[in-house]
């Protein structure tokens, strides 16, 4: 009983390392510079000249930091595990956790688990996105009922999702709504906020562009409103997929019979320290799947705007 809280304490962070070498490297890599590094003339006496030079950008942008610094911090955490003597249900090994992690994958438990969670967070970030946008919308469009919501809204968002989800699994019960209702919820505001900044940008030029070419109301949305917020919205909707995955954790730690929360809590209950490190890693797995997916919609949406680095 006396380890336990050194668990909990070693879990969030191992989690929290995780989410900060995430959104610290990912990024880079889904920058169309990192993707496109530039043209070099094809002059075949310097082949071995070229070969360098992308060599050399591909370390400067820091390809090889992501495979070296992971490597190293396993290195790490398995001298730290054994010599440092914990035992297994303190600090399980990185061997250790992966025998966990497949004998968890091989006997299904695992994998029935990531579905219920992800279909938790997806749900709610379609919720929350979709509500977001459309409040978004109508704020932006109007002062007066902007200055109307703005203070509850903002207020609603001092209150900590973990003081609120007790509250909806009591009104909602413990089954799949009270946690895509926990998950909206999280993702909503910076939606919303990006979808105001992203309409407000607007030109006014442009504006009056439209209506000087006496364009519907439905046609300044499709062709001026949303091609100048669609940047803004998708970094918000970065932002929303991963909070997303904490909004269902934090709502089955509350009260579940599955997903990946729920096996948290059977492995931190069980003493089974590795299970849990399984189920920590398969939510960092979660989140940045879900964050790619958006970087890959926003290649796809964006691809006619010129980007600064960008070679034609």
């Amino acid at each position: 009983m006396l380890y336990a809280p050194k668990t909990s304490q070693f879990s969030v962070f191992i989690l929290t390392w995780l989410t900060c070498l995430v959104s610290f490297y990912l990024p880079r890599f889904s920058s169309r510079q990192f993707l496109c590094p530039g043209r070099l003339e094809m002059d075949l006496t310097n082949t071995r000249k070229i070969a360098l030079t992308s060599h050399q950008r591909l370390w400067r942008r820091g390809i090889y930091l992501v495979p070296i610094s992971t490597g190293l911090a396993i290195l790490i955490w398995h001298l730290i595990a054994r010599y440092g003597g914990f035992p297994a249900f303190i600090l399980p090994s990185p061997a250790l956790v992966w025998t966990r992690f497949l004998r968890a994958l091989l006997d299904g438990r695992l994998a029935y688990h990531i579905a219920v969670t992800l279909g938790e967070v997806l749900a709610g970030l379609a919720l929350g996105a979709t509500t977001a946008t459309t409040l978004g919308y109508l704020l932006a469009k109007s002062e007066t009922f902007e200055r109307f919501l703005a203070p509850y809204i903002v207020a609603s968002q001092s209150i900590p999702i973990v003081a609120i989800a007790p509250l909806l699994v009591i009104w909602f019960g413990p089954g799949l709504f009270s946690k895509v209702l926990i998950c909206a919820l999280i993702v909503f505001f910076p939606v919303l906020i990006n979808t105001i900044v992203g309409l407000r940008s607007v030109p006014d030029e442009l504006r009056d562009l439209m209506r000087s070419l006496q364009a519907t109301i439905w046609q300044t949305f499709q062709y001026l409103e949303v091609p100048s917020a669609l940047p803004v919205f998708l970094g918000g909707l970065r932002i929303g997929a991963t909070l997303a995955v904490i909004g269902a954790v934090v709502g089955e730690f509350v009260g579940a019979d599955r997903g990946l929360g729920f096996l948290i809590n059977i492995g931190r209950g069980q003493y089974d320290t590795a299970l849990v490190f399984v189920a920590i890693f398969t939510l960092v797995g979660m989140a940045l799947a879900l964050y790619g997916l958006v970087v890959l919609i926003e290649t796809r949406l964006l691809s006619w705007q010129q980007r600064p680095g960008d070679s034609r």
